[in-house]
């Protein structure tokens, strides 16, 4: 049998009527209108919005207790034709009606009835098969349980298995009178379906059926061997759906006009300050997108959401207004304003302390200068300093006074300090630089003495004991290359010939320095001296340093 024209007709049905229906659900009631938007809000209670659909979607519907299907059915023997199937291509019409327990689960009694209009006939032999037009019907009366998925709120998926029984009437050959002409007689035989389809929701009441698809068991005799046998076969359905029952879902309750509201922070800055603004909207519907505006009679806003900014950069003193305005529509509760002040304070001036650590120092010593500076906007601070002698170096809030090549004075250093809008301050203190002491004149030093009164027969002769004192007198001499010695001989007063003794006891003292420890003789002056006594002093004389000499005699070296 070739493919029906009322099933062609019947998918195009139901593909190009769906586009026609308004498949969104009812929504929330219109908002009734209002001019103000300064009216209070009344925000929605959260109980409302858990008993019903969100905004978004606001399509949530109670399952309907009873749905009742009518549509167009379509049999067919499938994969091939079975032994006794009386089923081969047969067109009709099914309706069923269900019964819903909840939304999963419920009950189906389904009717359908079908017309043959062909059969196939057999040969053997020379005879070869044909297809001779016939008429006939068969009625199907099925009962079951339904799984269905009526939580989806437009499509609603179903699984069903149905048992019962199929009624074939007798099957007659068109055209054709006589007992002959009947070729099948009448059956009634058990039948089972199982299978599923898939609704779309276009209203409460009422869905399209896109399709439903079940397999089709019936058992049938084959009158050849008079045996029931199991036919296998496909049930094709499309059409309409009419649900009674169930009540509609609670509506949210509508939404309030929009309320804005609008602040700053912060609320009073100094030119060129940043400043952010920031909205509350309330009531806003999620299905829509807020648009927000911002303006402002001193200085710049931007941004575009609900915070923005405000740029008061040559901005002068005073005192300004921000403006808001939220919009999700062109209805005028949909819409509202806000406001909120901002002030500009004038620049107020800079100070600065200067202070002095030590504050007295010697002429090339130095002092930690120190700068306190106060800023009431804040902004970053650059010091700078001078001083009246000397010199300072510092860029920061300490510096360094040096006072080298300072004479004794009162130096006055000037501290100042100013930010990026311009603004300057300075502040000043003092250090006292008193004059260097004047350096100690060096003196001459007596070093050790040397005694000649233990060698009676050699009385000018220098010893052992004698050299140990000159060998330290050498070690003074070596370490300060600019210093000079002093050697003043001295004779008993009863030492016969003492002013001679007293002159050979200079003179050998200073060849033991000169010969043997290798002293300049230069450095060396040699003197007679008045002193009572067997002993040669010596004395060391600095450089810039001066011998008294008074009651000494010197000797020609």
């Amino acid at each position: 049998m070739k493919l029906s024209p009322r099933i062609i007709a019947t998918a195009a049905f139901a593909v190009f009527l769906m586009p026609a229906f308004n498949l969104h659900a009812e929504v929330a009631t219109p908002l009734s209108a209002s001019s103000s938007s300064a009216e209070p809000a009344t925000p929605v209670p959260a109980e409302s919005m858990a008993q019903a659909s969100p905004y978004t979607r606001g399509r949530n519907i109670d399952t309907p207790r009873i749905e009742w299907f009518l549509g167009y059915s379509y049999l067919r023997a499938t994969p091939t034709s079975a032994d006794g199937n009386r089923m081969m291509w047969l067109n009709g019409g099914s309706t069923s009606v269900a019964f819903n327990f909840n939304r999963y689960l419920g009950i189906v009694g389904d009717f359908g009835g079908f017309r043959d209009s062909e059969l196939r006939l057999g040969g053997t032999g020379g005879n070869a098969s044909t297809v001779a037009d016939s008429s006939g019907s068969v009625y199907t009366y099925l009962f079951g349980p339904r799984v269905s998925f009526l939580k989806h709120e437009r499509f609603s998926p179903f699984a069903q298995a149905l048992f019962g029984g199929v009624r074939a009437s007798e099957v007659t050959l068109s055209g054709c009178t006589g007992v002959g002409c009947t070729l099948l007689p009448t059956e009634n035989k058990f039948a089972m379906t199982a299978g599923g389809g898939l609704d779309i929701r276009v209203h409460r009441h009422f869905a399209i059926r896109v399709v439903q698809a079940e397999y089709l068991m019936t058992r049938f005799e084959n009158f050849d061997s008079g045996k029931q046998a199991t036919q296998n076969d496909m049930r094709l359905s499309s059409g309409i759906v009419f649900r009674f029952g169930g009540n509609a879902a609670s509506r949210l309750p509508a939404l309030p006009p929009v309320a804005y509201s609008c602040s700053v922070n912060p609320s009073s800055v100094f030119p060129g300050d940043a400043i952010t603004v920031s909205g509350t909207a309330l009531n806003l519907s999620p299905t829509k997108t807020a648009i927000y505006t911002w303006s402002a009679d001193g200085g710049t806003v931007s941004g575009t959401s609900d915070v923005a900014h405000i740029d008061t950069g040559n901005v002068a003193p005073g005192t300004y207004m921000l403006k808001g305005h939220v919009s999700e529509g062109d209805k005028a509760q949909e819409n509202a304003d806000c406001s909120a002040p901002y002030t500009v304070k004038a620049p107020e001036p800079l100070s600065v302390s200067c202070s002095a650590d030590p504050s007295s120092v010697i002429s090339g010593g130095s002092s930690t200068i120190t700068a306190i500076a106060t800023s009431p906007q804040n902004g970053p601070l650059t010091y700078s300093y001078a001083a009246t002698s000397g010199s300072v170096n510092g860029t920061g809030s300490t510096a360094t006074l040096s006072t080298i090549g300072v004479a004794a004075e009162t130096v006055t250093v000037t501290c100042t300090v100013s930010d990026d809008k311009g603004h300057t301050a300075s502040g000043t203190t003092s250090v006292a630089v008193g004059a260097l002491a004047a350096a100690p004149r060096p003196s001459a030093s007596a070093l050790c003495s040397i005694h000649f009164d233990r060698d009676p027969r050699r009385p000018s002769r220098v010893d052992n004991e004698a050299k140990a004192c000159l060998d330290g007198v050498a070690l003074n001499l070596q370490s300060d290359s600019d210093a000079k010695l002093a050697i003043v001989g001295n004779a008993s007063n009863d030492e016969a010939g003492s002013k001679k003794l007293a002159a050979e006891r200079a003179v050998n003292t200073k060849a033991y320095l000169v010969k043997e420890k290798g002293i300049d003789a230069s450095r060396i002056s040699i003197y007679t001296g008045t002193q009572d006594g067997k002993i040669v002093s010596t004395t060391l004389i600095p450089a810039g340093a001066t011998l008294d000499t008074t009651g000494d005699t010197p000797m020609e070296q």
